[in-house]
């Protein structure tokens, strides 16, 4: 039955009762009398009731439907909502859950096209931070030392001072090249890449471990990059905005399959601050590969960040075993 249909007939069997009351025993006097307004007030009353009631009965599907569109979010996918009610509701109902099927496929779909260009970009930029600067830096080492080696004792120490800063900046554009193409996630695998990873973002104010359990299953290379990426973005959060002392990264395989990534670090924790980038792009990275994100309080304080892999995103390979280095 429509909704049209629904709210008609609820509305003409209110009038219909109070027709039903006008026939009735009950007789109404000019003036009215004191007893007779009581009973036509309670009556009316009576009536607004049962049509509010059946009304909120009648719309209740409704009023479900407009929640879940209220709280859809195509970046943390949850349950669709039930189908119930029939005709219209039903069919609207249907219609949304169809809908947020096709967006979040979708947004899954051009989300991984751009990740995807992002990692070439940054293969890119790494690779001509790697071969032009940085060769062109090194060839500005070796002719400081050159220059270094001829000049006078006061020139001398003016163009070491030079050279130690050309050499931390070397050092840093190293860096900065490993950071935007993991060539370890390449090469070793995720688990040295993490333990790498662990070990770039310990400094002598903030020390980071890596805990990872052996036997983990393998998992398929997009995968591996939306751990990584995640575990490289919920420390580089730590390092920059948690004020945290200590700060664990831990590996381990779920109990139903699947592996489960977990940052957790003892700082000052999210408080009541909205979602970054940052954050935002860890949530279209698990997309990619369908795992589950959390990001909220640890259980002590401080800001824990989770990834659940699911099992399909597992091969039969072991993950302990090296990779061809290329």
């Amino acid at each position: 039955m429509s909704l049209y249909w629904r709210i008609f007939l609820l509305n003409g069997g209110v009038l219909a009762l109070a027709v039903a009351l006008l026939l009735g025993p009950v007789t109404v006097s000019t003036p009215v009398l004191f007893g007779e307004a009581l009973v036509l007030l309670g009556g009316l009353a009576a009536m607004l009731v049962v049509n509010a009631v059946l009304l909120k009965v009648g719309l209740a599907p409704l009023a479900r439907l407009d929640r879940a569109m209220a709280t859809a979010d195509l970046l943390r996918p949850a349950g669709r909502p039930t189908v119930s009610g029939g005709g219209e509701i039903a069919g609207l109902t249907r219609t949304f859950n169809a809908m947020l099927d096709r967006l979040e496929a979708e947004r899954a779909t051009s989300s991984g096209r751009v990740l995807t260009a992002l990692e070439a970009e940054r293969g890119r930029i790494a690779q001509e931070l790697h071969d032009e600067i940085g060769q062109t830096l090194t060839a500005v080492l070796l002719q400081l030392k050159h220059a270094a080696d001829r000049a006078p004792e006061p020139v001398r120490t003016d163009l070491h001072q030079a050279q130690e800063t050309t050499r931390a900046s070397l050092d840093e554009i190293r860096r900065i090249a490993r950071r935007l193409r993991p060539g370890v996630l390449e090469e070793l695998g995720l688990h040295s890449a993490l333990r790498s990873l662990a070990g770039e973002f310990t400094t002598p104010r903030l020390g980071v471990t890596a805990h990872i359990t052996p036997g983990l299953p393998h998992l398929d290379p997009a995968a591996e990059l939306v751990l990584y990426r995640v575990a490289q973005e919920g420390l580089t959060n730590a390092a920059r905005h948690s004020g945290a002392a200590r700060v664990e990264v831990h590996l381990r395989p779920l109990p139903g399959g699947g592996v489960a990534l977990l940052v957790r670090d003892d700082g000052h924790g999210l408080g009541e601050a909205p979602e970054g980038a940052g954050i935002r792009g860890m949530r279209e990275r698990a997309l990619l590969t369908g795992a589950e994100l959390h990001v909220g309080a640890g259980p002590h304080g401080g800001t824990q960040v989770r990834l659940e892999v699911p099992h399909t995103s597992v091969t039969s390979d072991s993950s302990d075993t090296p990779r061809a280095t290329r």
